[in-house]
Parts: structure tokens; C-alpha cells; sequence
């Protein structure tokens, strides 16, 4: 096993990772950060450029997870390890409270106290953080990232690649689009277009992404 990434978010999904996948030998993945050492916590090998990745698949397995916050990295990591050879696994921590009629895409990583709810569909590689509570019928997207906190009322749909800020709550039959940013604490009364960066109580419009 693989955690792509050897920073912040990576670590706050080790323990996820050694629980759930305790028989396989775990290492690290980072080619951007400059003067990492060779062992993360003393404990696990850091690989540090695609070489090393794809033969470390072909010695000790070829799953990964995706240990990065941002949307658009994690994408690009999941297509980079792909391309070598790697399969996407998804990191789901023991005391998450996931309902038995929902659907959870490939690569999903929901993290400890997350409620989701019956007839919920969640995308592929999608994070959900600490305690965000998804209720009932909510369709989330592809590579969506849902703060800790964040509250999804019935009938929400959050399209891909948007970011639900912590504590922010989207009220029932809400349609945010693509590429969204919600602000922390925001109220969602309306629904918001594409590439849409939306604040407040009730959230307005900000700005549009470049």
C-alpha cells in the first residue's frame, strides 16, 4: 500500500490506513517537497520520484490511497499512479456511521464521526472530513472535498470537484455545480452555478474562478 503524499493530510490518514489495510507494507509518496527524510515517522519508507513508485508497486502490491486534500491534485496523483500500475483504494476510517443503502465511489477517504445516510451516492476519490453529516437522497460528485463539519440536508447535490468549507450547511434540494467553493459557516439557501465561490448567511455570490 501507498499514501500518495507524505504531508499534513496523509498523516491525519495513517492511523485509517494501518487499521484497515494492517497486512500489507506501507510507504509513502512525495517528488515535491524538498529534504524529506527517508522514513516517515522512522517507521515507513518515503518514496520520492515515479521510478521508485512503480517498482515499489511491482515488489509489494500495487494499491494506493490519496493522501492529499486538494480536488485537482488528487486527481492528477490518482492518474499518475494509475499510469504505473497502481489501483485506487479507498480509505474509510472504523467510526464513520455510513448507512447500509448508500453508495460509496472508488477512492472515497471519510474520516472518523462522518454521518452519511440512506440514498446517498458519494463520487469517486470524494473526501469527507470529521463529523460532516450527508442526509438522506444527497448525490455528491466526483473529487468533492467536505470540510469537517459541513451539514448536506435532504436532496443536496454537490457536482464535481467543489469544496464545502467547514460548518457550512446546505439546505435541502440545493444544486451546488462544478468547481464551487462554500465558504466556512455558510448557509446555502439557493442554488449556486458553477465555478460559483459563495460566503455568508445566507451565502451570496463572491466572485466566479478564473
Amino acid at each position: 500500500m501507498v499514501i500518495l503524499g507524505a504531508g499534513g493530510f496523509a498523516k491525519e490518514i495513517l492511523q485509517v490506513v494501518e487499521h484497515n489495510y494492517a497486512n500489507e507494507p506501507l510507504a509513502f509518496y512525495d517528488d515535491r517537497t524538498e529534504n524529506l527524510p527517508d522514513l516517515l515517522f522512522d517507521k515507513y519508507l518515503i518514496l520520492k520520484n515515479q521510478e521508485e513508485l512503480k517498482t515499489y508497486f511491482l515488489q509489494h502490491g500495487p494499491n494506493f490511497i490519496i493522501g492529499i486534500g486538494n480536488s485537482k491534485a488528487r486527481a492528477y496523483m490518482i492518474q499518475m499512479a494509475t499510469e504505473h500500475g497502481g489501483i485506487l483504494q479507498s480509505a474509510i476510517d472504523k467510526n464513520a456511521h455510513i448507512s447500509t443503502y448508500c453508495k460509496i465511489g472508488n477512492g472515497a477517504t471519510i474520516l472518523n464521526n462522518a454521518n452519511i445516510s440512506n440514498a446517498v451516492q458519494i463520487g469517486k476519490a470524494t473526501l469527507v472530513y470529521y463529523n460532516v453529516v450527508i442526509t438522506h437522497d444527497c448525490t455528491i460528485g466526483d473529487y468533492v472535498e467536505l470540510s469537517p463539519g459541513a451539514t448536506l440536508l435532504g436532496h443536496v447535490t454537490v457536482d464535481d470537484y467543489t469544496q464545502i468549507g467547514a460548518n457550512a450547511t446546505i439546505l435541502p434540494s440545493i444544486k451546488i455545480g462544478k468547481h464551487c467553493i462554500v465558504g466556512a459557516g455558510a448557509v446555502v439557501t439557493r442554488d449556486v452555478p458553477d465555478y460559483a465561490i459563495v460566503a455568508g448567511v445566507p451565502a451570496k455570490i463572491i466572485k466566479y474562478k478564473e
